[in-house]
């Protein structure tokens, strides 16, 4: 499932973006990725392993409320979303 979420570009800063991105992994487990940064610039990437879907799905939801908190909107939606 991915999940690309922004922040609109104000007067002096370009757009912000955050972007999930939950996979099944060759390991029988599953890798978040996470990506933020400005638009059109380098980003960060952050990737998270867990052995447990619903663990991940956990990190995944919680990251998405913590960054909708910071101002971020849900822009791109592909896949089941949990909870």
């Amino acid at each position: 499932m991915r999940l690309y979420m922004q922040i609109p570009a104000s007067d002096d800063t370009p757009p912000r973006f955050y972007h999930l991105h939950l996979q099944e992994d060759l390991l029988e487990g599953w890798t978040l990725v996470k990506e933020w940064g400005n638009q059109g610039t380098a980003s960060k990437v952050k990737r998270m392993h867990f052995t447990d879907r619903e663990q991940a799905q956990l990190e995944f939801i919680r990251t998405r409320d913590q960054q909708i908190q910071k101002g971020y909107r849900v822009v791109f939606v592909q896949g089941a979303m949990p909870g």
